[in-house]
């Protein structure tokens, strides 16, 4: 119930669900999700919540999106193999095609694996999804939404793997599917290699997936070579983060059998035409501006850094990934509102309480709109 005693949405979502005597039909995981409503406070005027690229300062990028969504037959259905687009994919990343299965972003993907591995173990009630936490929380929200228990295991205070707790769930929880983003959202960090080594070499018939959705912005470079050792390691990528979200277009690269298992999850149409054509395009005829672009994120996030941390009382965890992670010097909700009065929009996790309470995540935006974000940032420090 709100302050004001009327019902919450959720709860008048549920009883107008019963009224048509439907309610006992709804799977009960789903009780305690939220739709996703993105943050929209009024006046805002930079936009730096959501992880997206600024706009590419290549005319090339856009003009091949441009041809090659006009040469889309808009009266034919998507071709339902979507072999171009997984051509270029594995003409640019090294993966085989067959390797490769496509999706609506990651979080279709990601609902097209824990649709496939969804039978639970032996004596357990319900299939197991591991993640460490805080990191991207379509990870859980997935998980519930198909059945599966979601077990976290918090991050070590400096925001990396805890091998030795990460193993231990590992061994009494017995998972189906384990999530690693690194570089990690919302923390940044790519995670260390030995510890992340130690997690795979422990999760035996697990399939463990890296997300590597900002991957490109880092300079290590991507894990999918390890797949030759580890069987069971999936690696997840996107266009989502480098200028393309729009597209919707992201890809898990894993063992062929696998995929083409998961591949029977898949609506036959699942990636529009348009699409699929665009990002191919972008990969086959424009992918050098595209690194151009990331470079330049890449320079603006140091210099973002350095003048945050500059700031009395701010501090910045290294970043791997397009966006930075920023402990606030007392409450982050005050930093935040204060923010949104400047009209700059930033992601706060003081909700989540604990050492979240601190912590913004402020995605890297052009120079003007990052010049906007220090001068409000500073201003904001009186109110934290």
């Amino acid at each position: 119930m709100s302050s004001g005693g009327n019902p919450s949405e959720p709860e008048a979502s549920r009883r107008a669900v019963a009224e048509i005597e439907l309610a006992a039909l709804l799977r009960p995981e789903i009780e305690e999700l939220r739709a996703y409503v993105p943050h929209d406070p009024p006046g805002i005027r930079v936009k730096l919540d959501a992880n997206e690229a600024p706009p590419s300062a290549s005319p090339a990028v856009r003009e091949a999106v441009r041809r090659a969504i006009a040469e889309v037959p808009l009266e034919r259905y998507p071709d339902p193999r979507a072999l171009r687009l997984k051509e270029a994919i594995a003409r640019r990343t090294g993966a085989r095609p067959d390797e490769l299965i496509v999706g609506a972003g990651s979080d279709e993907v990601i609902a097209l694996v824990l649709t496939a591995l969804a039978r639970p173990r032996e004596r357990a009630p319900q299939p197991v999804v591991l993640t460490p936490s805080p990191t991207f929380v379509m990870y859980r929200v997935s998980a519930r939404g198909h059945g599966h228990k979601p077990v976290e295991v918090p991050l070590d205070p400096s925001w990396d793997l805890d091998a030795p707790m990460m193993k231990r769930a590992i061994e009494m929880m017995r998972p189906n599917v384990l999530f690693v983003a690194s570089p990690n959202n919302p923390t940044g960090n790519r995670v260390d290699d030995a510890r992340l080594r130690e997690v795979i070499e422990a999760a035996t018939g697990v399939f463990t997936i890296v997300d590597e959705a900002y991957v490109d912005y880092a300079a290590e470079g991507s894990v999918r070579g390890w797949r030759e050792q580890h069987p069971n390691l999936g690696v997840l990528r996107t266009v989502s983060k480098i200028g393309l979200a729009a597209l919707r277009v992201g890809w898990l690269e894993a063992n062929g059998a696998l995929v083409a298992e998961l591949d029977k999850v898949r609506q036959p149409f699942n990636l529009s035409a348009t699409s699929q054509a665009a990002a191919a395009a972008v990969l086959e005829d424009a992918w050098d501006d595209v690194l151009r672009d990331v470079a330049r994120v890449v320079e603006a996030r140091r210099a973002l850094a350095e003048a945050i941390s500059a700031i009395d009382g701010f501090s910045v965890t290294p970043s791997s990934a397009n966006f930075l992670w920023v402990k606030t010097p007392g409450s982050a909700e005050a930093v935040f509102d204060a923010l949104v009065k400047e009209g700059v929009l930033v992601r706060s996790f003081h909700a989540s309480g604990g050492r979240l309470r601190t912590q913004l995540r402020i995605t890297i935006g052009t120079d003007a709109e990052n010049d906007a974000l220090v001068t409000a940032l500073r201003r904001a420090r009186g109110a934290a």
